[in-house]
C-alpha cells in the first residue's frame, strides 16, 4: 500500500499537477542569490531550495527551472594585482603591500571575490639608513657655549661660528636612569622637546650627529646621565634658530 502511494505521488508529479516546489511560495516565488531562507519541500517532503544559488549546490526545487526565471550566475572577476608599495620602514624590517580592483561584481549566488589586498615582509635599506641608525648624544643647555674667550690673542685664527638650527622631537622613551637627574628627568614619553644643534657639535656636513629623521624613531643618550637613553621623532626643525631656556643640546 505503502509503495502505490509513492508510486501516485510520482505520476502527479509527471503529469505537471504536482502541487509541491517553488510554486507553492508566495510571491516572488523565487529568490536571487544565495538565500537560505528561500526554501519550499519538494512533493517527496524533503527540503528543496529556490534561489538562485541552488544551480551551484544541485538543491533546487522540481520546478525550478519552469518556475523561477533569474539570470544565470556571474562570478566575481578582477583585475590584475598593482605594483607593490615602498616599504614602510626607511631602514630595517618593515611591510608593502599591493591590491587589485573588481572587474565584475558577483551577482546571482556567483563565486564571491578573492582577497583585493596583499602584503608581504620587506627589508629597506635607503640612502637615509645611516641617519636613521645614529644615536644623539645630547646635554641640557646649562652647557650652552655663548661666551668670549677674554684670553684669546688678536693673531690667533677664530674658528668660524655657524648659525644653529633648532629641532623640535617628540619623545617615544625614556629609561629610567633618566629620573636621577633633574633636568634628564624632563624627558618623558610623548613630551615635545627642542634640541639646539650649535657650531661646536656640527659635523663637516654642517649638521650635528642624531639629529634625526622626519616621522620616522631614532635614539639618544643622556651625555652627563648614565643609564638614561631612549628615542625619539623628529617633528620639525627651524633655521638659525636658539631653543628657549631649559632646553637641549646636542653634544
Amino acid at each position: 500500500m505503502m509503495l502505490t502511494g509513492v508510486v501516485f505521488v510520482v505520476l502527479m508529479c509527471l503529469c505537471g499537477v504536482c502541487d509541491a516546489g517553488c510554486a507553492n511560495r508566495a510571491s516572488p516565488s523565487c529568490c536571487p542569490g544565495r538565500n537560505n531562507e528561500c526554501v519550499e519541500f519538494s512533493a517527496r517532503r524533503s527540503v528543496c531550495y529556490c534561489d538562485a544559488y541552488c544551480k551551484r549546490t544541485g538543491d533546487c526545487c522540481e520546478d525550478y527551472n519552469t518556475i523561477c526565471h533569474i539570470s544565470a550566475a556571474v562570478d566575481c572577476e578582477v583585475r590584475q594585482w598593482g605594483l607593490w608599495s615602498p616599504c614602510s620602514s626607511i631602514c630595517g624590517e618593515g611591510t608593502t603591500e599591493r591590491s587589485r580592483q573588481v572587474k565584475t561584481p558577483p551577482r546571482n549566488g556567483g563565486k564571491p571575490c578573492p582577497d583585493l589586498k596583499q602584503r608581504r615582509g620587506c627589508l629597506a635599506h635607503s640612502d637615509t639608513c645611516g641617519t636613521a641608525k645614529e644615536v644623539a648624544k645630547i646635554l641640557p643647555d646649562s652647557f650652552r657655549r655663548n661666551f668670549k674667550d677674554p684670553w684669546r690673542r688678536p693673531h690667533m685664527l677664530m674658528k668660524q661660528e655657524k648659525k644653529s638650527y633648532c629641532v623640535n622631537m617628540r619623545v617615544k622613551q625614556a629609561s629610567l636612569g633618566c629620573k636621577l637627574k633633574m633636568w634628564s628627568a624632563k624627558l618623558v614619553y610623548e613630551r615635545s622637546i627642542c634640541v639646539e644643534c650649535q657650531s661646536d657639535a656640527m659635523a663637516t656636513d654642517n649638521r650635528c650627529l642624531g639629529d634625526g629623521l622626519k616621522n620616522t624613531r631614532t635614539f639618544w643618550s643622556a651625555a652627563s646621565a648614565p643609564g638614561c637613553s631612549g628615542s625619539w621623532v623628529r617633528e620639525s626643525s627651524t633655521e638659525n634658530c636658539q631653543c628657549p631656556p631649559y632646553s637641549l643640546l646636542f653634544v
